[in-house]
């Protein structure tokens, strides 16, 4: 299995990349390789939730320049698998907004390290809860465009009776989707992991997980705690270099 050591002013974070996601590790073994990270900052830092760089804009970047809008130019297929989690110390692929990215692919180079907090079994119990919730409303819009066509028809004709029964099936249809395949439902390994070492499980699901911090997890609680300006940016420059092990 394929690592890499990423060098900062604090100290240095060893991780492990997945052979679940390929595409993501080879893609960062080859930055790595040719030293694209060398000199790139840690330019996004959120205290309690992670720390992200691999910005080519950040490398030697001015003071308050605002950062994260880099990139090379290709973005990288969604590798999201189930079993790979956003617990702390998981090494994620940033990308941009579901909004212009329906497919969630990743950028090419921009890259983030999970803080997150620990978990009680109360608040995982409601966490589960709302991601039930995001999963039917999901599955209802998706019903709702597959009926488009009925539905504009219904709207034409002013028959409100018809929509709202209509309304009432695809909810009921939705909700027996979710139940029939698991949708939302987090697994007992999620909850293990959430709850005794901590995380942001509310990103499962919506980013590719490619690696996770082997070493140096202290490393990444100091970088974390950097005091940052309006735009997240720590005010000390927290440069990185990379090198494949």
């Amino acid at each position: 299995m394929a690592k890499a050591k990423i060098s900062t002013p604090s100290g240095d974070i060893v991780v492990r990349l997945y052979d679940e996601t390929p595409a993501h590790r080879d893609n960062f073994i080859k930055l790595a390789s040719e030293g694209f990270y060398d000199g790139t900052l840690f330019h996004r830092v959120i205290s309690g939730f992670m720390i992200q760089g691999g910005d080519p804009d950040s490398r030697n970047a001015p003071a308050g320049k605002q950062l994260g809008a880099g990139d090379l130019g290709y973005t990288i297929p969604a590798e999201i698998k189930p079993g790979l989690i956003h617990k702390r110390g998981a090494l994620c692929a940033a990308r941009t907004a579901d909004s212009v990215n329906p497919e969630k692919r990743s950028s090419g180079c921009q890259f983030y390290i999970v803080w997150g907090e620990k978990y009680s079994a109360g608040k995982m119990d409601s966490l589960e809860r709302q991601c039930q919730m995001q999963a039917v409303n999901g599955v209802f819009n998706r019903l709702v465009s597959e009926h488009r066509d009925e539905i504009l028809a219904l709207r034409r004709e002013r028959n409100r009776e018809a929509l709202s029964d209509l309304q009432d099936r695809l909810v009921a249809e939705a909700n027996a989707i979710v139940i029939e395949e698991g949708l939302g439902r987090l697994g007992d390994a999620q909850k293990e992991a959430y709850t005794t070492v901590g995380g942001t499980p509310f990103l499962d699901g919506e980013y590719t997980v490619f690696g996770e911090v082997e070493s140096g997890l202290d490393v990444v609680e100091k970088i974390q705690a950097a005091a940052t300006d309006s735009s997240d940016r720590p005010l000390e420059d927290i440069s990185m270099k990379v090198s494949v092990l």
